[in-house]
Parts: structure tokens; sequence; C-alpha cells
């Protein structure tokens, strides 16, 4: 019996309670809000860059857009401190989020799951900030109600947009309000030289639409063609080649001067799945090769094709970048 208390004692002793751990994540995010703060003043000195990844620092985006977004609203007048992201999942890895602790922005929050909408609502910072999250799976016919039901219209600074599908035709569809800053996640598989995105479907879901998770979302040709076509311009990616920046054309001449290029990066990311959803690691022209079969729509003539009819999909620099051996 002294036994088995002791054993328990010592189990106690050394699992953390809930408040510790609690305490010890909180100081975790201080931290990373400091550091955030130090990179930011930090950016305020490169006056001029030779491409958006320059500003790169990562508090809780995944890839290095906190800090491309501060370097922009550092130099943009910036028409309202209110924001509006969606994909966002339980939104510890997000765009918006170090704009709303270290800026104190407002803003809406969408995903399709409820549990992870209710993580949010459950941590501090929906309680700390104005942050209103919503659960929604949104798509082309329902994003503009969406938006207004929550109270948001007109100018807002950013849009982040990351649904891992639909994302040229949300894009395409939003109407009630205008953003100063998109940012928009592209399918680098797509490559630079045609503006394809996949046909729409309002259910489109990623990893069942193609077992190897590759198949989604819009070229960076496309996504510049809608931006044109709404009033932005494309001034550059993240350098991992997943999310394009743009900002609005009246807003352009703060920062035109300043970008020497606005060229986009391709993607090496290595995210492909066996049907088991199991890591393979494809690389290269390795992934095109994956979903070559699978339907896309030319937005320069409307027609829906195969992927592998419109070989070659990538430029010579792009093909370099993606460590690939050009003749």
């Amino acid at each position: 019996m002294i036994k088995k208390a002791v054993r328990a004692i010592r189990s106690r002793m050394l699992q953390p309670s809930l408040s510790a751990v609690a305490d010890v994540y909180s100081s975790v995010q201080r931290c990373l809000v400091l550091e955030g703060k130090n990179a930011a003043q930090l950016i305020r000195t490169l006056n001029t860059i030779n491409h958006l990844s320059d500003a790169e620092f990562r508090v809780y985006s995944q890839w290095g857009e906190d800090g491309i977004l501060e370097w922009l609203i550092q130099r943009i007048p910036i028409s309202s401190d209110c924001f509006i992201e969606f994909g966002v999942e339980n939104y510890r890895e997000a765009n918006t989020r170090f704009l709303l602790i270290n800026r104190n922005w407002k803003g809406l929050i969408m995903d399709a799951s409820s549990e992870f909408m209710r993580t949010v609502r459950q941590d501090e910072v929906y309680w700390r900030y104005d942050l209103r999250a919503v659960s929604a799976f949104v798509d082309r016919e329902n994003i503009n109600s969406l938006i207004a039901k929550n109270g948001i219209a007109g100018n807002i600074g950013v849009l982040s947009i990351d649904v891992d599908g639909n994302d040229y035709w949300i894009w395409e569809a939003i109407e009630v309000v205008n953003p100063d800053i998109v940012v928009c996640e592209y399918n680098g598989v797509f490559g630079d030289l045609h503006p394809i995105t996949i046909p729409y479907a309002a259910d489109f879901y990623r990893t069942r639409a193609h077992s190897s998770n590759l198949y989604f979302g819009a070229s960076i040709g496309a996504l510049s063609l809608l931006a044109d076509r709404k009033g932005y311009e494309l001034v550059g990616t993240n350098r991992a080649g997943i999310n394009a920046f743009f900002v609005r054309r009246d807003l352009l001449p703060a920062i035109s001067s300043c970008i020497a290029s606005k060229s986009p990066f391709p993607s090496c990311v290595r995210e492909s799945l066996d049907e088991n959803g199991r890591l393979t690691f494809a690389s290269g022209l390795e992934r095109l090769e994956l979903i070559a079969d699978m339907p896309v729509v030319r937005l320069d003539t409307q027609k829906t094709v195969k992927l592998r009819e419109l070989v070659p999909l990538y430029s010579r620099g792009w093909l370099e970048m993606m460590h690939v051996r050009t003749a």
C-alpha cells in the first residue's frame, strides 16, 4: 500500500497541472510576440528590398507572412485596421494573428471545422481582442453574406484566403469588402505559364479530389489575372512559393519603387500523399505527373483541359529554382 501511495504521489508530481501548462503556454506566447516586435522594428530599416521575401519573419504565420504583412503595412496608407481570414483551422498558425496581437487589429476568421472555431473561442486571444470566429464552409455563393452578417463591409486592411480549393472562385465572388492587401495561396504545381484553376465545385475537398493532395487552387497566373480585373497588382510572394501578395492599385505608389523584383517563387514543398495518407515526398516534376490527368479551367480561353495538355507549365526560371535540369 505504501509503495502504491508513493508511486501515486510521484506520478502527480511528474504530471504538470493544467494551470501550469497554461502558464508555460502564455509565457511562450509573450516571448514570441516580443521577438516579433523586435523583428518588426528591424524591417522598418528596409526601405528598399530585392523581393518581398526579404522581409519575412514568423511569429504565427506558417512561412514568413507575418514579416511581409508588417513591411507592407508600415509603408502603405492602410484604410482600416480590420482583417478577414478564412481557412485558419485553430488559428494557432495564421496570417493575421500577429496583426491582432501586435497592432490590436480586429477581424473575422472562418473555418469549416466547428471544433477548430470552438477551440479559438476558448483561447484567451478571443476575449483579449476584437475577434469573431465563425464556423462555415466558405464557397462563392455564401461568402458575401457571411462577411456582411458579421458586420464587415467596405474598406478593410487585409483579406487572407486559404481554402485549399476554390480560392480563385471565392476571391472572384467577393464584393462586399474592399481590401487594401490580399493574401492568397496559389498552387505552385500548376506552374507560372498559364492562368489555370480547378473547376468550381461548391463542395470541393482537396484530399477527396485527388489522394495526392496536390490538386487544388489556382496558378499564380490565374490569381494575377483576377487581381488585375479587380484593381490589384502582384507585389511578390513568400520564398516558399505558397502565398501571393496583392496590393490595390491606388496604394501602389507608396511601395512600387521599393521592391526590385515582384516575380513569384515556385514551390518546392514535398507534401504529396499516397492513398493511405502517408507522405511520399514527391518533388519537382514528379508532383505534376501525379495529377497530370486532372481537369483545370484555362481562364484565358474558358476551356477545361487536362493539365498534361498544357505542358510545359513552368518557365525556365522556375525550373531552375525547382532544381530541375533544363536542356
